[in-house]
């Protein structure tokens, strides 16, 4: 087990790579430690990126769309455009392997974000699942070492799961943001201020309708749980082991969720550092019975994803 490299093995920007993956994702913090050295590294270095979009993205400071247009532009190969993150990424991205239109689909997915999020059908929540969170899995499948490309449709899938998990969780949370992520098909159309509101005088009616729409997200997201736990057959043990665990933290969310009768104006559900435990010694099972055979993607998952090139090109 790796607890992660030392201060004094890490350059500056991993060094901050590090804090803020301590500070914000505890999840994978907690499972990174299962991970080989320069997996754990390269991964950390991934986080930060990804974490940077995302503060770009929700920061309060004005211009986020701006510079994020500006970081897709230079990722694009604009050669016009300043953006030192940017250059620090494409060179990172050609050491370790990873797709760089992966990451420009994630960039177009937080540009949705700024404005008010009022999404309509199941196809529209797997494609922003794709976007801002299927997008991670493409670009971490080759740092994880991958022993075949065919394992990034299931990388996408997994990440799909974790995010359609993050969107149960974090329902009210999203309202106060003037966000709703559950489909107009499966809400009643119900507005954020709806459920802002009825967080705070209950109105029966809202409470089950939105519950009802947490409990479909979460049955969708098992889909997409079980399709990626089948890929990671096709990565070495250890790293398997590692995202097993990483699954395992965050399926427990909705897990936890489901027995609170999906109570989504309760605020969001934590799994503490003995949960973290338990999830670790459940993947156990899964790492004991893993399949020498090499699972085969089922195309309908990606149904809803035939607009991105780096998904359409893993078919």
């Amino acid at each position: 087990m790796v607890n992660g490299p030392t201060a004094g093995d890490l350059t500056a920007p991993e060094a901050v790579a590090d804090r803020m993956l301590a500070a914000h994702g505890k999840s994978f913090h907690w499972a990174r430690r299962f991970l080989g050295a320069t997996a754990a590294r390269q991964a950390t270095l991934l986080y930060a990126f990804c974490r940077l979009l995302d503060d770009i993205a929700d920061g309060d400071a004005p211009g986020g769309e701006v510079r994020l247009r500006a970081l897709d532009a230079r990722l694009a190969g604009d050669q016009a455009v300043h953006a030192p993150e940017a250059e620090a990424f494409l060179s990172f991205a050609a050491e370790a392997g990873i797709p760089v239109s992966a990451a420009r689909d994630l960039i177009a997915g937080l540009i949705f974000d700024q404005g008010q999020v009022l999404l309509q059908t199941e196809a529209e929540l797997i494609c922003y699942a794709y976007q801002v969170a299927g997008t991670v899995g493409l670009m971490m499948a080759p740092i994880l070492g991958r022993s075949d490309p065919h394992a990034d449709a299931f990388a996408v899938d997994l990440g799909i799961a974790m995010q359609l998990t993050n969107i149960a969780r974090d329902v009210l949370e999203d309202a106060h943001l003037n966000r709703r992520y559950l489909p107009a098909l499966w809400c009643a159309d119900v507005l954020p201020e709806a459920i802002r509101d009825s967080a705070l005088r209950p109105d029966p009616r809202i409470h089950q309708t939105v519950a009802e729409a947490v409990k479909k997200t979460l049955c969708l997201a098992e889909t997409y749980y079980a399709s990626g736990l089948q890929g990671l057959a096709y990565l070495p043990l250890r790293n398997d082991a590692a995202i097993a665990v990483a699954a395992c933290v965050y399926r427990a969310i909705g897990r936890r969720l489901k027995a609170r009768k999906y109570a989504w104006w309760q605020g969001r559900q934590v799994v503490g550092t003995g949960g973290k435990i338990i999830c670790s010694l459940a993947s156990l099972p899964h790492i004991a019975s893993r399949n020498q055979m090499r699972p085969q993607h089922d195309r309908h998952l990606h149904h809803a994803l035939k607009g991105f090139d780096s998904v359409t090109a893993l078919q």
